[in-house]
């Protein structure tokens, strides 16, 4: 199994997220998609960690399938929200023995329903730390192209992810709707020198009112000739056919501005993602 390190210095990457499912309906589109979308021989994939840990063992018992069972090469998100360090080292060991050597060391929402557990915690870089110094994995940290929704200004946001890249090996984004977005953000980090690989995320429009309520909650700016188009259209398909337009075009300029990869967001779903794929001819490092 490779280190996600390793294949981003091999040359281009692109890879998929999926997040844990928590019914037995949602198990089967999960699995329906990872296995239209493992034929597509991706670089990578990586498996969400909920708000305050909630899906601990579910996200650990869809990385532990997919490095057994599958051909795929798994990364597991983990946030440090809701737990102390013993909890992480017990977590690390687990996915350490099942052979998982990639980790994105997130901070993570507090849970809406209810007081967050004690941590011993504040924020992913402390994480970031510690995952680090286990030694075990390829560890990798979010960067929000836009600002992070919680920062109080740019400056001091550039020079917390420079600083967390700084120690990391990689960074993936969230996703956002323009190049310039991205190549901004990069040349901000070089400012800071820091040239560490940032792999971009990609979020194809499928649903309008779904990538609006998204957009607001992590601080992507919806670009007015976006929602132009969709505002042209009602139909499902087409409202897909728009994304997948609007999302290989942001990924064609993205490869033409220097991004190492492409990371895509598919939300437990294939159609959109394997249409991009196709759209781009994307082979990548294995």
């Amino acid at each position: 199994m490779a280190r996600i390190s390793d294949l981003i210095a091999r040359g281009r990457t692109f890879s998929f997220e999926f997040f844990p499912p928590k019914t037995d309906s949602a198990q089967l589109s999960l699995g329906r998609a990872i296995g239209e979308l493992e034929s597509l021989a991706p670089s990578f994939v990586s498996v969400t960690y909920g708000a305050g840990g909630s899906t601990r063992q579910r996200t650990h018992a869809v990385v532990s399938w997919m490095r057994k069972e599958t051909s795929l090469t798994p990364m597991a998100h983990l946030t440090c929200q809701g737990h102390v360090r013993s909890e992480i080292r017990d977590i690390l060991n687990a996915y350490a023995d099942d052979g998982v050597q990639n980790i994105l060391a997130l901070g993570g929402d507090v849970p809406v329903d209810g007081d967050p557990a004690p941590s011993d915690y504040t924020y992913a870089s402390e994480l970031l730390d510690d995952v680090l110094a286990d030694g075990r994995f390829s560890v990798g940290v979010a960067a929000h192209p836009e600002v992070h929704p919680r920062s109080t200004d740019r400056v001091s946001d550039r020079r917390h992810l420079a600083a967390k890249l700084a120690r990391a090996d990689f960074a993936i984004t969230q996703f956002f709707f323009e190049v310039e977005v991205y190549v901004r953000m990069m040349n901000e980090l070089a400012d800071l020198g820091v040239h560490k690989p940032v792999l971009p995320g990609i979020m194809p429009v499928t649903n309008k009112k779904q990538i609006v309520r998204m957009a607001e909650m992590s601080g992507a700016a919806m670009p007015q000739w976006l929602v132009d188009r969709l505002d042209k259209v009602e139909d499902p398909d087409d409202v897909r056919r728009v994304g997948v337009e609007a999302a290989t075009e942001l990924c064609r300029d993205l490869l033409d501005a220097g991004a190492p990869g492409l990371h895509f967001y598919t939300m437990n779903r294939s159609t959109a993602t394997r249409e991009i794929h196709a759209n781009l001819g994307l082979s990548s490092a294995r």
